[in-house]
């Protein structure tokens, strides 16, 4: 697959334009395909010195972290957010769907601020409008639940500033194998953010009785992760690490990005990709707790959740899984293409493909036997995040590796909100509206076994506590 667009180096004076996509014998997936092939073998040093570049990737991975624990603590208390504001599925799935459509409404503008401006500084105001409306959402009353909603959508805003610049910024201080490894500990911290999330929303909750608290702890150490992102992140030029710290000085409009964007198609197929992998994990992240909390409830082994206070040991399980899966699988994933690249042709998006179409009979397999065995269930929830996670640092990497520098953070930005839009902006709330309908609508044969539970199947646990 061709790499399309052209891109002018500025090293001691002007050398010739070069086209990517006119070098032949390129493999989609292979080292050589990185615009760092294109660059003077002379020096690979990164565009800052080792121990500057390497602590900034700590603190952007830290800020990372938070980034996703703070995005799925509402899911691990969402039994008592349901509880609390009285609201059915549908409405639950808002909170999600309204932070995702102001995250993907607002990463276009910074993408094009990001290509342009300082980063750091962009990250730096992005990250205190969700300091602030991560901490406000936390003293919501019970009457004022659309008020929650609103300040779901600024977080969202906040978050897209970081989202969309970071992973830019790793691109300009590391090449080739470095980046791929930097750029694996970067993503790795979805995973791992959103499993933590469960684990500290649920466990919050349950130390100090009020999961509003559960809110308020992700804030504390995002202050934390705002200060040493002003104090130790730097700001390199773009393509720097790429051209021996001579910055590409590409000039053009937005219009310009966007249309060389849409004729890139390695970009447009993984960005594909990536919405339907964000569509599916979307859902599954903030509906899999409730679902397992369900499922026992369906079984007699637990009771159903009817006050604020509502036992949140599944989101707990669930967050661990989540933890353990995405290392496993980053780690794996990554592995994986770095042995692949020179020896098989399009080695990134084969493993992408096959993580995801492999993970399809495990999550059908987990839903289906989630009557019958708990443990059972969990085990191929497992399998089922380990091969999505196989994805994660892979598809970030291959952006990089096929977007000039100059319009990496547009790409990404792009992809982003193509992603979301698609993707996991409408599963969560369109998962919980099919809950709700088929408890207002339900059919003949579940009118028959709605009041034997533990006769139930993997639908009909959903369907029954859904209101």
């Amino acid at each position: 697959m061709e790499l399309q667009g052209s891109v002018t180096f500025l090293q001691d004076g002007d050398l010739p334009r070069r086209s990517l996509g006119s070098i032949s014998g390129l493999h989609y997936g292979s080292f050589v395909n990185s615009l760092s092939s294109l660059t003077p073998k002379v020096d690979e040093r990164p565009a800052v010195s080792r121990r500057q570049a390497h602590i900034a990737v700590v603190v952007l991975c830290y800020v990372n972290l938070l980034n996703y624990m703070e995005r799925y603590t509402i899911a691990g208390v969402l039994l008592n957010v349901q509880a609390f504001f009285d609201i059915h599925d549908s409405t639950a799935g808002l909170l999600q769907t309204v932070f995702i459509l102001s995250f993907l409404v607002t990463a276009p503008l910074f993408g094009y601020l990001g290509d342009r401006y300082n980063r750091v500084h962009i990250m730096a105001l992005g990250l205190s409008v969700w300091l602030v409306t991560a901490t406000g959402s936390s003293f919501v009353a019970k009457s004022h639940f659309w008020l929650l909603v609103v300040l779901r959508g600024l977080v969202g805003i906040g978050e897209a500033s970081y989202s969309t610049i970071a992973p830019t910024i790793i691109g300009d201080l590391f090449t080739g194998g470095q980046r791929t490894v930097m750029i694996a500990a970067f993503y790795i911290f979805i995973p791992v953010g959103s499993g933590l999330g469960y684990i500290t929303g649920s466990s919050i909750a349950r130390l100090t009785g009020d999961w509003h608290w559960s809110l308020r702890i992700t804030p504390i150490f995002g202050l934390i992760g705002l200060i040493l992102l002003v104090l130790f992140c730097p700001n390199p030029s773009r393509g720097a690490a790429e051209n021996n710290q001579h910055g590409v000085n590409k000039q053009s409009s937005y219009l310009e990005d966007i249309k060389y964007l849409l004729k890139n198609k390695s970009f447009i197929w993984s960005s594909l990709g990536v919405t339907a992998m964000a569509f599916l994990t979307g859902a599954l992240a903030f509906w899999m707790p409730t679902f397992l909390f369900r499922a026992q409830v369906s079984q007699g082994l637990q009771a159903p959740c009817t006050d604020g206070s509502c036992d949140n040991i599944h989101s707990l399980i669930f967050g661990a899984i989540t933890v353990l899966s995405g290392i496993l699988g980053v780690c794996f994933g990554t592995g994986l293409a770095r042995w692949l690249r020179d020896k098989v042709p399009n080695a990134d998006p084969l493993i992408c493909a096959g993580g995801m179409l492999g993970s399809v009979p495990c999550l059908f397999i987990s839903i289906f036997i989630a009557t019958a065995s708990i443990p059972a269930t969990y085990v191929f929830v497992f399998i089922a995040e380990v091969l999505l996670s196989l994805n994660w640092s892979l598809l970030a990497d291959m952006l990089l590796y096929v977007v000039v520098p100059t319009r990496r953070a547009t790409a990404e930005a792009l992809q982003i909100t193509v992603c979301h839009l698609l993707g996991d902006a409408g599963s969560p709330y369109l998962l919980g509206t099919i809950l709700l309908c088929k408890v207002l609508h339900p059919s003949p044969l579940w009118r028959s076994t709605m009041h034997s539970p533990n006769n139930a199947g993997p639908l009909q646990i959903c369907i029954e506590f859904s209101c």
